[in-house]
C-alpha cells in the first residue's frame, strides 16, 4: 500500500483526510501536525475571541475520528526536513517517517510588520504585543484580557484585522486600527467601499489610521511615521501572511511565492512531492481563503486515489464574519477587467459593486448590505448570463415585504465546500449538515441560509445550536 504523509494540520490537511478516507486511503494515511490541537476552523477564532463560540466549537473532527477511520494523526510533531533521496520526513525528534506521497500543508506564517521594540533583547515579544493567528494565539490574547485592558491596537486593516478589532470593541475594549495603505481591505475593495468601511468602523466605536506605519513601540505607546503616538494596552499585529514554505526551499523544490504545483498539485520537480493549500502556488497565483484549499484537497485526494482528476483555479467567495459589520467579496474586483455596476450610501453604510463581462458576473464586493448576497454568488457561481438590467436589480436592497425566493435545489449553498440548498435538505440536523457536507464549518456565511433551509423543510429537524 502507498504510504501518504501530509505534513500540517489546518483546515487544508483536514480536507484532504476526508477525501482520503472517502476513497478508503485512511489506514494509508499519516498527518503530522504541528500544534497539539486536532485541526479545527482557524477563520472562526475571531468569534472565540469575541466570545460567540467555544474553542471546542472549532474542531473540524475530534481526534476519535482519525484513529477509527485508520488514520495516524500525529499531534506537535515539527517536522525539520524532506529528504527526497530516501523518500523520508525527518522530526524534531529525529524520528523519520517513510512516504509514497508527500503532500505540504503547513499553510501561512504571520509577517511580522518591521516596528522597533516589538521584539525584546531576548528574541521575546513584548508582554503588549499578541499575533493572532493560531488557537493558542487566541488563547494568550484571551489570557491578557484578564487583566483588564482598557484600549488595543490592531495593526493591519484586512479581513483579519477589522474582526480582531469588533471581537475586542465587542468585550468593551477601546479599539483603534493601524493600516499603512490608503484604505481598509485593499486587497478586496476600492476606495469607495474602503471610505464607507472606514465610517461604519467609526460608527461601532474603532478609530482608523490610514496611510499610516507603527513605526516604534515605546513604554508611551505605540508611535506612527506620521507622528501620533497611540497609548494602548494590547498591540494586536495582524498584517497579513505568506505562504510558508521553508520545507520545500530545504528540499531544493521550484519556490516563487508559494510552493510551485501542476494542475495535479504535484510539485515541478518531484512526482511524489505535492502542496496544497495557502503554501500552494498554482498558474502563479496563492490563495488565502479556505474555499480552493478544499477544492485542491478535493482534486488531490482523487489524484492520490489513482482517478483523473485537476485543479483548473476555483472562484473565490470571501465573507468578513463580524459584529455588525457585512462584507462578501466575490472573485477580485479591483483586478477583473469588465463593465462596473456600482451602488453606494455612505450615510446608511452600504456599498455594492459588480464587475460584469459578457453579461457575467466576473468578480463583486458587498460592504453593508447582503440581503441578495445568494442570488449574486449564485449568479457568480454559475456564471449566469444576465439581461441588460439584471446586474443592477441585484444591486437594489432587497424590499422588506417581498417573499423571500425559495433557492432551487442546485443553487450554492456554502462557497466554502461547494454545497448545493439541495444536500443541504437533505439532511436531518446541524450535525447532519457538518458530517456530510461540511457547510457550515468554513467561514460560516453560509449559516443563516443553512437554518432557513432546515427550518422550512416539512421534516422536523434539530436546527440548535446553527451558528448565526
Amino acid at each position: 500500500m502507498n504510504r501518504i504523509v501530509i505534513i500540517g494540520g489546518g483546515m487544508a490537511a483536514a480536507r484532504l483526510v476526508e477525501g482520503l478516507v472517502a476513497h478508503g486511503l485512511g489506514p494509508q494515511t499519516t498527518v503530522l501536525a504541528e500544534e497539539q490541537h486536532a485541526p479545527y476552523n482557524r477563520i472562526l477564532l475571531s468569534a472565540v475571541l469575541e466570545g460567540t463560540h467555544r474553542p471546542g466549537a472549532l474542531a473540524l473532527r475530534e481526534k476519535q475520528w482519525y484513529a477509527d477511520r485508520g488514520v495516524d494523526l500525529r499531534l506537535d510533531s515539527l517536522v525539520v526536513d524532506i529528504h527526497r533521496d530516501t523518500k523520508t520526513v525527518e522530526l524534531a525528534d529525529r524520528t523519520r517517517i517513510p512516504y509514497d506521497a508527500v503532500v505540504l500543508a503547513t499553510g501561512a506564517i504571520p509577517s511580522l510588520p518591521p516596528i522597533r521594540g516589538v521584539v525584546r533583547m531576548d528574541g521575546s515579544l513584548d508582554p503588549r504585543v499578541q499575533a493572532f493567528r493560531s488557537l493558542d494565539d487566541c488563547a494568550r490574547l484571551l489570557d491578557t484580557l484578564h487583566d483588564h485592558p482598557r484600549s488595543a491596537v490592531i495593526v493591519g486593516g484586512g479581513l483579519l484585522g477589522l474582526q480582531v478589532a469588533r471581537a475586542l470593541a465587542v468585550r468593551g475594549i477601546e479599539t483603534e486600527i493601524v493600516e499603512g495603505r490608503d484604505h481598509l481591505l485593499s486587497s478586496q475593495v476600492d476606495a469607495s467601499a474602503g471610505k464607507v468601511l472606514k465610517r461604519s468602523m467609526a460608527k461601532l466605536g474603532t478609530q482608523v489610521y490610514l496611510g499610516a506605519r507603527a513605526t516604534r513601540l515605546t513604554d508611551e505607546g505605540l508611535k506612527l511615521d506620521n507622528g501620533y503616538t497611540l497609548e494602548t494596552d494590547l498591540v494586536v499585529l495582524t498584517a497579513g501572511g505568506r505562504p510558508r514554505a521553508n520545507l520545500a526551499r530545504r528540499a531544493e523544490l521550484t519556490v516563487n511565492r508559494g510552493i510551485v504545483v501542476d494542475d495535479q498539485l504535484r510539485s515541478i520537480d518531484d512526482p511524489d512531492v505535492y502542496a496544497i493549500g495557502d503554501c500552494a502556488e498554482h498558474n502563479a497565483t496563492t490563495t488565502g481563503f479556505v474555499s480552493p484549499a478544499w477544492e485542491q484537497a478535493g482534486v488531490l485526494a482523487d489524484v492520490l486515489a489513482g482517478d483523473q482528476a485537476a485543479y483548473q483555479g476555483h472562484r473565490v467567495v470571501a465573507r468578513l464574519r463580524a459584529t455588525d459589520l457585512d462584507v462578501c467579496v466575490l472573485g477580485s474586483p479591483e483586478d477583473e477587467a469588465g463593465e462596473v455596476v456600482e451602488i453606494a450610501n455612505p450615510i446608511k453604510g452600504t456599498h455594492r459593486k459588480l464587475v460584469v463581462r459578457d453579461g457575467r458576473i466576473v468578480a463583486g464586493a458587498l460592504v453593508g448590505d447582503l440581503s441578495r448576497v445568494g442570488l449574486i454568488t449564485q449568479a457568480f457561481d454559475r456564471q449566469t448570463v444576465l439581461g441588460e438590467h439584471e446586474a443592477g436589480q441585484l444591486l437594489l436592497p432587497e424590499p422588506s415585504n417581498s417573499p423571500r425566493p425559495e433557492l432551487p435545489d442546485d443553487a450554492e449553498v456554502c462557497a466554502c465546500a461547494g454545497v448545493s440548498a439541495g444536500r443541504i435538505r437533505a439532511c436531518r440536523s446541524l450535525e447532519d449538515v457538518r458530517d456530510t457536507t461540511r457547510a457550515t464549518t468554513g467561514c460560516g456565511g453560509c449559516a443563516p441560509t443553512v437554518r432557513l433551509l432546515l427550518a422550512s423543510s416539512p421534516k422536523k429537524r434539530s436546527v440548535e445550536g446553527i451558528p448565526s
